[in-house]
């Protein structure tokens, strides 16, 4: 950004612009494209007010982190039903609001469903952030609500949708998992989430591993970023993190077409919750860039003993990270990846000689400013069955955000096949000339492993101007093979 002051509201938007080519864009589950502009400049939804869908105006405002109208965060990342999920919300100025749950899906052509709503709340002023060396952390906040996630709710991702009486709203993603087999195990990113998080996007106080301020409320890059974060915070904005419409378009898409999906985050992953014995193939829908060692090494042991893995983003594990208890002792609450700074080991996971090419079969290259088409190759393989793409046909769009690619000089993993599916010219910020690849190879165990190398391969399954049949065709021959269908 330079010395230039910015908006303050702007900031997350203006630091993330390269890295999210789609934005924010309409929240994941409105259907239509109709919004309005709010008061700070930004363009808010009205998907749960009637009188705005019927044409009417006003509405729902979004709440932002320089007034805190409303804004909360979640006391777990995943819960099980019959478990409890604690809320910590502040609300300013003090005042009644509710909290209504809804849960990601396709609902007969809606993204999503509302599945409960809160007794009328009374909303307090919680106390600032705590900031000790850029980490960010709310865990003094007072308890707020106290959800009981009943038996027999449907396992998905949630999202709780805050308001307040005078019309300000805030979100809170969250987990609802179980330990039945399943054929496929959806991953959401919260690890990567966080690593993105700016809260409070302040111009003050704020830190992501990429950002923060300094005091004249200018964005200053990663080498004075965060070291460690919190979840002990809500989401900045409008609460929900950077990139999580990736694994809502993946959700809407299999939903609809009948895949036996179970849900985890990545933290599930990390402390040993989840057996991949019981799923016949792994997803990770969205960028999900920030990987411990326990993630790496059980996706290892599972891809070894058969389960296959779909990766559908690009720069998937490049950062190695550590996860340590809260203040007082939850585990899993704080996130360190000291990157390049300071002494110790380098946190690249290609610095430690465990490059990511040998899990992925391909590895990150770089960010792609403007989208590129993604250029077919090898169209004679069952990936490209009857999705009528021809060898090096173009599919507009598709490589964007950021690209993987193969690397010559780096090891591969072992394997029986290995086939890349696309080959995809594109420039990077300095105008060189780079490309993308698409790989699939079978381990010897016989799991198949796909990585899409690009960001834009989820949101073409279902965001409305992005979605590609092509694209959901591969998809469906993919992961029809991985569940063994006829």
């Amino acid at each position: 950004m330079g010395a230039e002051q910015i908006r303050r509201w702007e900031s997350g938007a203006l630091a993330h612009a390269v890295t999210d080519p789609f934005g924010q864009g309409p929240l994941p589950w409105l259907r239509g494209s109709e919004q309005y502009i709010g008061d700070t400049g930004q363009v808010v939804p009205w998907y749960a007010d009637p009188a705005l869908a019927r044409g009417g105006h006003g509405g729902p405002r979004s709440a932002d982190d320089v007034r805190r109208q409303i804004k909360g965060f979640a006391s777990a990342g995943a819960v099980a039903p019959g478990e409890a999920i604690d809320f910590h919300i502040t609300v300013d100025p003090p005042q009644q609001f509710s909290v209504d749950i809804y849960r990601i899906g396709h609902y007969a052509g809606d993204g999503a469903a509302k599945i409960t709503t809160s007794p009328r709340l009374s909303g307090i002023v919680q106390p600032p952030p705590l900031t000790a060396d850029r980490t960010v952390s709310c865990h003094h906040w007072w308890l707020s609500w106290r959800l009981q996630v009943p038996s027999y709710w449907s396992i998905g991702a949630y999202v709780a949708v805050l308001t307040t009486v005078d019309g300000y709203r805030s979100h809170i993603p969250f987990t609802v998992r179980d330990s039945h087999p399943a054929d496929l195990l959806l991953l959401l990113p919260d690890i990567t989430w966080q690593a993105y998080n700016l809260y409070p996007e302040d111009g003050r106080t704020g830190a992501s591993l990429y950002h923060a301020w300094d005091e004249d409320g200018r964005l200053l890059g990663e080498e004075d970023a965060a070291t460690t974060v919190s979840f002990d915070r809500p989401y900045a904005g409008a609460g929900l993190p950077l990139h999580v419409g990736h694994a809502y378009d993946f959700i809407r898409w299999a939903e609809r077409y009948g895949y036996d999906l179970a849900y985890a985050d990545a933290r599930d992953l990390h402390a040993g919750r989840i057996d991949p014995g019981q799923y016949r193939g792994l997803v990770f829908p969205g960028h999900d860039e920030y990987w411990s060692v326990p993630m790496r090494r059980t996706v290892e042991r599972a891809r070894d003993q058969g389960t296959s893995l779909v990766f559908l983003s690009a720069n998937t594990m490049y950062w190695q990270v550590e996860l340590s208890p809260s203040a007082s002792g939850v585990p899993d609450r704080l996130l360190t990846c000291r990157k390049r700074r300071g002494p110790g080991k380098p946190a690249l996971w290609r610095e430690v000689d465990r490059p990511e090419q040998q899990l992925l079969g391909i590895q990150y290259a770089g960010r792609v400013p403007e989208p590129h088409p993604m250029v077919v190759r090898n169209a004679e393989h069952w990936l490209w069955d009857a999705t009528g793409a021809g060898e090096g046909d173009e599919l507009p769009g598709l490589v964007a955000g950021e690209a993987d690619r193969y690397f010559p000089r780096t090891a591969l993993p072992e394997h029986q096949r290995r086939i890349l599916l696309a080959h995809s010219p594109y420039r990077d910020g300095d105008d060189q000339l780079r490309h993308q690849e698409t790989s699939l190879y079978r381990a010897p165990s016989g799991a198949l492993v796909f990585a899409s190398g690009t960001f834009a391969w989820s949101p073409a399954l279902d965001r409305p101007g992005h979605v590609d049949l092509r694209i959901q065709r591969a998809t469906a021959n993919l992961l029809d093979r991985i569940c063994k269908r006829d």
